[in-house]
């Protein structure tokens, strides 16, 4: 059996806003795609905590896990991630109790500590700038402790929450959160849609440092993979171009909806180097290329699941990228 077979895959949404769109079709869009990927034997569909950003819809992402799960049936449904400084640790297993309790064992809660914002809306969060690496193994336990059974004399419980034991992944794009969740004991996922530089030396720490725990005797290692699968790799590379577009916009200070693939690009070589760099693990291309690519960066990482992003401006074309990974997963 091939190392992709025998590998758990699934989905990370960001309910995408295409430009000419409306934020209720990214909301449709979003339910049609975990549909798909339902049907097609996928495992987990994951939405991430982003704020005041033109081209992301899941910012209130507790709410769209709800909506989501409430239009499947055994998909797991869950965060990836809600960016635990931003919020009070009760309110999040309030949340997230509230979820499990509608929709038992099919939720998980990914955990990160980025802001998923700039200095004005952080602001606007009321969040603490200095926030993140310092307090985040408090409010880890903190969140444990709400959504772990009550413990005699415990003052304070979330209700919904307490006892629902909603498994916690801890997420990141640097060598922190490895080691935290390695130290933790808990299933840790590496963000190389956006993010690979660090990626093989996260593996790596997590792996060796990882201290069996109640919840995982041995380590699990999710990693964020951007993948476009189209009939051709010239079409792949072409509806690429969507997701290149939305990186040198970032890199220019421009955020914005999703744009139309167009033939070319106007970047100058800093600014390609640069985008390329955020989507240095993509996987683009027709069938074969696409399968080949899988193949090699398993064997590279051993990764234990791979959560695909697929940035295309059209719904149709992630769908179809989708029923070609499929495809390839079941040969």
């Amino acid at each position: 059996m091939s190392r992709l077979r025998s590998t758990s895959l699934s989905v990370l949404d960001l309910a995408p806003i295409r430009d000419g769109g409306t934020i209720a079709e990214s909301f449709q869009d979003s339910v049609h795609l975990a549909q798909l990927v339902e049907s097609l034997g996928f495992t987990r569909f994951w939405l991430a905590e982003h704020h005041s950003l033109e081209g992301i819809a899941s910012a209130a992402t507790s709410v769209l896990i709800g909506h989501i799960a409430g239009n499947t049936s055994q998909l797991r449904i869950g965060s990836g991630g809600i960016m635990l400084p931003n919020h009070s640790p009760l309110v999040i297993a309030e949340q997230f109790g509230t979820l499990e309790t509608l929709y038992p064992g099919r939720i998980d809660l990914g955990l990160g500590r980025a802001p998923g914002a700039d200095g004005a809306t952080m602001a606007a969060l009321r969040r603490d700038p200095y926030a993140g690496a310092e307090d985040f193994p408090q409010r880890l336990a903190e969140l444990q402790k709400f959504l772990g059974d009550e413990q005699p004399g415990q003052r304070v419980r979330a209700v919904p929450g307490q006892g629902t034991k909603v498994p916690l992944w801890l997420l990141g794009s640097s060598l922190y959160s490895a080691q935290l969740a390695a130290r933790e004991g808990l299933p840790f996922a590496f963000a190389a849609q956006f993010a690979p530089a660090q990626l093989d030396e996260a593996l790596h720490l997590y792996r060796t440092q990882f201290r069996p725990s109640d919840v995982l005797e041995k380590p699990h290692a999710m990693v964020g993979l951007p993948v476009i699968a189209a009939q051709s790799d010239a079409q792949a590379n072409f509806l690429a171009s969507t997701a290149r577009q939305k990186f040198l916009g970032m890199i220019r200070g421009k955020r914005q909806r999703a744009q139309p693939p167009v033939k070319e690009l106007d970047w100058t070589p800093m600014e390609r180097h640069q985008v390329e760099g955020f989507l240095g693990a993509s996987i683009i291309g027709g069938p074969d290329t696409v399968r080949q690519g899988l193949e090699r960066f398993l064997e590279r990482t051993g990764a234990d699941e791979l959560m695909l992003n697929t940035d295309t401006y059209d719904i149709e074309d992630r769908l179809e990228s989708y029923r070609i990974v499929a495809s390839i997963w079941r040969e």
